[in-house]
């Protein structure tokens, strides 16, 4: 419990923009996977982003050119700066993280991670 802890979400007007934190009180940060998933009301968890062990980056078709997934090993934190804002990205985003060194083609799946967070709401207002 409050391993993975997320910030910085909020309300936000379309083509906006907001910047998402994740702060890992973990061992060996920087041996880890981390990812932003994301679940709106009635939908199942989708893949956002990744930031693998090995610095290696994937994105969502439906966010890439937009979102930009970073870590800081120094301060065991990751994050995901968030663009152009529409009502379609509106839904609870999650932290995960996985010490697992499989990262392709695993890094979208929901089960190939180990750990979570507790979530931050995003809502882009039309």
């Amino acid at each position: 419990q409050g391993q993975l802890v997320e910030s910085g979400g909020g309300l936000v007007q379309a083509g906006g923009s907001l910047r998402l934190s994740c702060a890992a009180s973990k061992r060996a940060f920087s041996a880890l996977s981390m990812a932003w998933f994301r679940q709106a009301p009635g939908k199942e968890r989708e893949f956002v982003a990744a930031a693998a062990w090995s610095y290696e980056l994937q994105y969502a078709d439906s966010v890439k050119g937009r979102f930009t997934i970073s870590r800081d090993n120094a301060n065991n934190s990751i994050y995901l700066q968030m663009t152009s804002l529409n009502p379609e990205d509106t839904a609870v985003y999650y932290c995960a993280a996985t010490r697992s060194v499989h990262f392709s083609p695993n890094y979208y799946r929901v089960g190939f991670y180990d750990y979570w967070g507790q979530g931050t709401q995003v809502t882009v207002s039309s």
